[in-house]
């Protein structure tokens, strides 16, 4: 069983990887004067994750129940560390969020295949060893030693990955269906410290009115042939650093005028919309939780 749960991780991973490269190129070049493109709103040829959870429809649940459920998932993951669990928190998840919060599946693949390559790159340090003999059962010779892996290697590595992508699912209920604003104000109401939340709010917002100039002056550059070649590239990209710099000292320097201006006292506020705790949400969650514990206690 164990080794069909391997093999099929191995190709829905490949169909992944396949889905989203296609998709994003037959969408490459077109609506590019539309808002919406691949994953959320873009900022100047950048894009936004929070236009997605704005758009949700499940938006309207409380926030302090999403990102609760989605912390406990995780913590569930991790701590069962059953590979059975990690398939049924990928199913649920993804439910959740396409089918309940109308996120399209290839923007939900898309926004999973950006973690994705950096679990990849982790996975194939673990499943893949070097010797100096033809061990395992795949290896390759490489004139100095082989590269080898096992079926015990390949299905610790497959099991690993799974509960990365379960909890990362688990991660992204939270992302696609609650605004930032509003996870900023589940933290308020955990009593993580003022500034740790000021800090957090302000850089959060900030990187995207630098990503928002930085694809303005890269627009710029490209209508003017600046990347023609590498060496123009190069000094390019020394131009548009340079800048970026000069820039975001100012635009941070007028940001904080701004907030003098209205009276900021170190402490960001913002009108906050009351959203009950609706028992329907409550029962199926706990169902949840426990269908979960009790997979893990008949597989473990």
């Amino acid at each position: 069983m164990e080794k069909w749960i391997v093999l099929s991780a191995m190709f829905l991973l490949t169909i992944l990887v396949f889905v989203v490269k296609r998709r994003n190129g037959r969408r490459h070049g077109e609506r590019a004067h539309e808002h919406r493109h691949s994953f959320g709103h873009k900022h100047g040829g950048l894009i936004s994750i929070d236009y997605l959870a704005y758009s949700s429809k499940i938006r309207h649940w409380n926030p302090t129940f999403k990102v609760i459920l989605s912390v406990l998932t995780i913590i569930l993951c991790i701590a069962l560390n059953n590979v059975y669990v990690s398939i049924v928190v990928i199913l649920a998840m993804a439910y959740l969020v396409i089918k309940v919060g109308g996120l399209a599946l290839h923007d939900y693949l898309s926004v999973l295949a950006i973690p994705l390559a950096f679990i990849l790159i982790s996975i194939f340090a673990i499943v893949i060893d070097f010797s100096d003999q033809p061990i395992g059962i795949y290896h390759l010779y490489l004139g100095f030693g082989y590269l080898y892996t096992t079926m015990a290697m390949l299905k610790y590595g497959v099991f690993l990955m799974l509960k990365v992508i379960a909890a990362i699912s688990g991660l992204q209920l939270m992302i696609l269906t609650t605004p930032s604003s509003e996870v900023i104000s589940v933290m308020k109401k955990a009593h993580v410290p003022k500034d740790f939340i000021a800090l957090m709010n302000m850089i959060y917002r900030y990187i995207f009115i630098l990503l928002d100039v930085f694809a303005k002056m890269k627009n710029s550059a490209e209508s003017r042939l600046g990347y023609r070649d590498f060496k123009t590239s190069c000094y390019t990209f020394g131009g548009v650093a340079s800048n970026m710099l000069v820039l975001s000292l100012k635009k941070a320097g007028a940001y904080y005028d701004a907030m003098e201006a209205r009276c900021y006292d170190g402490e960001l506020m913002f009108l906050e919309e009351d959203k009950k705790v609706e028992i329907r949400l409550i029962v199926p969650a706990a169902v949840y939780v426990l269908c979960l514990l009790l997979l893990w206690y008949l597989t473990r």
